[in-house]
């Protein structure tokens, strides 16, 4: 399967608003869960947010819970973040995840498929 594509992502400043966008429109058939996941340098990837593609359940992490919102059209398989009420802390690479196979929580272990991930920087 191929991986998927990020894109959007940038520069903002603290309280700014950003949107990333992933691209898995490739895939010959749905994955079970997609997710996004970041990671600050010399920190390690983190879930931020997971989302059931067949029934849309989704799950945000408490440190951008009502900040971050995930989101996925099911037609075309494009993954969503809107991100809100940006902080220098959420400075980090934003990597987009799928899996086919059952799971849909926070370990990136249980994701076999990764974008090349897109720069978010806030500044203060």
């Amino acid at each position: 399967q191929a991986r998927p594509v990020e894109s959007g992502g940038g520069s903002v400043q603290t309280g700014g608003s950003l949107r990333v966008s992933c691209s898995a429109s490739r895939y010959s058939h749905r994955p079970n869960c997609m997710a996004w996941f970041r990671q600050a340098p010399g920190q390690e990837r983190e879930a931020v947010a997971t989302i059931e593609v067949d029934s849309g359940r989704t799950y945000e992490v408490s440190s951008v819970k009502g900040r971050f919102t995930i989101s996925l059209d099911k037609a075309v398989l494009s993954l969503f973040l809107q991100m809100n009420s940006l902080k220098p802390d959420d400075t980090a690479m934003y990597y987009c995840a799928a899996t086919f196979t059952s799971y849909c929580g926070t370990g990136s272990t249980g994701f076999g498929y990764w974008g090349q991930g897109t720069q978010v920087t806030v500044s203060s």
